[in-house]
């Protein structure tokens, strides 16, 4: 199941340069970059079939046709950009942390906290847990 990779080369990604020196890192990068892209065949390539994904403050999602829809709801917000901030990894725990940018002059801060189902470099993602703030309103009154 391919991704729209020409979305990839729509969308401005911006990572730490410390973001890519483990795998582990590189995977999470890499995951993120394609949610941005709506890359759904890698995210279910790198997701377990009963993953839970709890979005705080909204619903949570129990595992890939649930994960699949959501990714099919979203193909018609447009990114702009992702900046990567901070990709910490360790053992079977890992988070990301950064801004989205929408093509709708939206942007909303995030951070994903992941467990994976192996502490071993070619893991799976098994859960995940991601606090989203939407600080439109804030970017703009600044400028």
């Amino acid at each position: 199941m391919p991704g729209d990779n020409s979305r990839n080369e729509q969308v401005k990604i911006i990572c730490a340069e410390d973001c890519g020196n483990a795998p582990k890192k590189e995977f999470l990068r890499a995951f993120n970059v394609a949610f941005v892209s709506n890359d759904s065949g890698f995210i279910m390539e790198k997701i377990i079939d009963d993953i839970q994904w709890n979005f705080i403050g909204s619903n949570v999602l129990q595992g890939k046709d649930e994960v699949l829809r959501m990714l099919e709801k979203l193909i018609s917000k447009k990114p702009t950009e992702l900046v990567i901030s901070n990709i910490i990894t360790h053992g079977y725990s890992g988070s990301l942390n950064g801004i989205l940018k929408l093509e709708d002059h939206t942007s909303y801060a995030f951070c994903h906290v992941y467990r994976f189902n192996s502490s071993l470099n070619k893991t799976k993602i098994k859960e995940i847990t991601s606090y989203i703030v939407d600080i439109s309103k804030t970017s703009n009154a600044d400028s």
